[in-house]
């Protein structure tokens, strides 16, 4: 597979990458890739920075050379133990930045009242607190993850109303983004927002909704299989859709508190009679008021019982960090000793990950570079990548103005945060045979160029509402190169850490040219060696940081910058 194709319109080209022709190029059916032989065994390579790279853009929004660094200073096994270890923390709450809201300015509301007329301001502040807290960087994991629990069980901001139920949910998935599969699905089958979200909050005796009953078996855990007669699926049927809805009669949301509670005069006391895919379970109907915890124990139990939900949720995780093909023999190689080790694990996803993190198979060559970056990648992995600083939380107003303009970035991207399409997520993750590259279109591939284009400016992004500007130290980034006063040797690391694939001589040696504008490679020398002796003369820099800044909008106009 050429991973370049789909991105080829793109290089070097703002006005070719507005071409709406370039579509020709997306997956009529899904691409051959290379043989991968490798498989779980452990990953026995040099541990270098293709490899340690490769696994930080896999697991983190961007990387620093901090970061790249730490890694390095680790070997290949300690380094995913390290990512895998999420921080005793709980960051603090978002606020209120609205002098409007009832709630204080600078207190948070997530323990306030409802009040719907503040909806949007305060789901503004919930996207804001997210985006700052995926900003800041630290070496784990857990804002991946969360990322991935919200694109897996997905609710959306704009459909369930109330942000203190949407932050209640984000605050599930952060607390569980290491944790426990089978234990988190159980939560979120209760969980304020996912009642509201689809339904459940109107699930009773008397009316039985099947919307969530439906979702927690196609979309959240034993996914569909084979269609074998209408309506009916391989591993679960109709009939297991309704009987799933009655199970979960009952359950609604409770806004004064905020929280969920079982009503059981709403509840179906009569048993739950499930097909032959599920061996005809029978979930006994019970009465009083601990039968809607009793009999979704058994559901999450029986759903959980088959191997399916174990293969399914892997295959999620692999589409998720390493590729969207899964062929046959992925499928046996691959999916299938994962799942079994999942289900030996008791669901915990930690050992999971761990061995993928840590196999053959996720560092061969044909799994790195094969990815196109989400709008999240765009957007914190540039900003992190080129080093650039963001306001801390000690003037949250200030803070939050900017990540607001960062989520509307993402957003203009096809990827908000708190506001997937639907209960599907993101289609880059379902949709066969495209995948990831829907990402990539007409009007999202110039955004990406421009976002970039921008913060590698000497004006920056700027950030009107609070007349701040990101924009990146080109000099600083020079700096952290082994020999920035040697143009070949500038070039080729900073390509090392902006592209997950190894660029040919000849696009090393066109990235020079765009720098050096037709100056001999020497000069570049005297430039900089000018500069470093009168470093804070202006007429010494300006010419060096024109230079520098003429090579990084370059490199992240390349097709391969898209890559992950």
């Amino acid at each position: 597979m050429d991973r370049r194709i789909t991105l080829a319109k793109a290089s070097g080209s703002a006005a070719l990458a507005r071409d709406p022709a370039f579509a020709r190029y997306a997956n009529a059916v899904l691409p051959k890739r290379g043989a991968v032989a490798a498989g779980l065994e452990p990953f026995a390579g040099a541990w270098d920075k293709r490899h340690a790279s490769h696994l930080l853009r896999r697991t983190l929004f961007g990387f620093s050379k901090a970061d790249l660094d730490k890694a390095l200073s680790l070997n290949s096994s300690n380094c995913v133990d390290a990512l895998l270890t999420v921080p005793d923390e709980t960051p603090a709450p978002p606020i209120s930045t609205d002098v409007n809201d009832p709630t204080p300015a600078g207190t948070t509301w997530t323990v306030s009242a409802y009040d719907g007329n503040y909806n949007g301001t305060r789901q503004r502040s919930l996207q804001n607190w997210w985006m700052a807290l995926a900003m800041r960087g630290e070496f784990s994991i857990r804002e991946k993850m969360i990322l991935f629990w919200h694109n897996h069980l997905a609710t959306e901001l704009d459909v369930v109303g109330d942000p203190r139920y949407a932050w209640l949910h984000h605050s599930l998935l952060r607390k569980s983004a290491m944790g426990n599969f089978k234990e988190l699905v159980r939560q979120i089958t209760v969980d304020p927002a996912m009642l509201q979200y689809l339904n459940g909050d109107s699930n009773t005796n008397t009316s039985p909704n099947e919307n969530y009953g439906r979702e927690l078996q196609e979309l959240f855990t034993v996914g569909k299989g084979p269609e074998v007669s209408a309506g009916n699926y391989t591993n679960y049927t109709e009939e297991d859709v309704k009987a799933a809805a009655r199970v979960l009669t009952g359950w609604r949301d409770v806004r004064d508190t905020p929280t969920a509670e079982f009503q059981d005069k709403r509840h179906d006391v009569k048993d739950k009679v499930f097909s032959s895919a599920y061996g005809n379970t029978v979930i006994a109907g019970r009465t009083g008021p601990d039968a809607g915890t009793l009999e979704l124990d058994d559901l999450i139990a029986m759903i959980f019982a088959q191997a399916e939900t174990a293969r399914y949720f892997c295959r999620k995780l692999y589409r998720f960090f390493v590729y969207y093909e899964i062929d046959a023999t992925v499928e046996a190689n691959i999916i299938v000793p994962l799942a079994d080790q999942l289900v030996k694990a008791g669901f915990a996803v930690k050992p999971v990950l761990a061995t993928l993190f840590k196999s053959a198979h996720f560092h061969d060559a044909h799994n790195q570079g094969c990815q196109i970056k989400t709008p999240m990648d765009i957007v914190a992995g540039a900003v992190r990548q080129l080093g650039i600083p963001l306001p801390d939380g000690s003037d949250p107003a200030r803070q939050y103005a900017l990540m607001a303009n960062l989520v509307g970035e993402a957003g203009r991207m096809q990827l908000e945060i708190g506001n997937p399409p639907n209960v599907a997520g993101w289609s880059a993750y379902y949709q066969s045979p495209v995948f990831y590259e829907v990402w990539i279109n007409s009007d999202t591939l110039p955004r990406r160029v421009q976002f970039t284009d921008k913060l590698a400016s000497a004006k920056g992004l700027g950030f009107y509402t609070d007349k701040s500007f990101l924009s990146v130290d080109v000099l600083a980034l020079a700096k952290a190169t082994s020999a920035p006063g040697l143009v070949n040797t500038l070039v080729s690391e900073l390509a090392q850490i902006f592209y997950p694939i190894t660029l040919t001589d000849v696009q090393l040696k066109y990235l020079k040219d765009v720098m050096l504008n037709g100056l001999p490679d020497y000069e570049w020398g005297v430039e900089w060696d000018d500069y470093v002796a009168a470093p804070a003369d202006p007429l010494k820099i300006k010419p060096v940081e024109t230079l520098l800044r003429s090579l990084i909008t370059e490199m992240m106009q390349m097709a391969e910058y898209q890559l992950c």
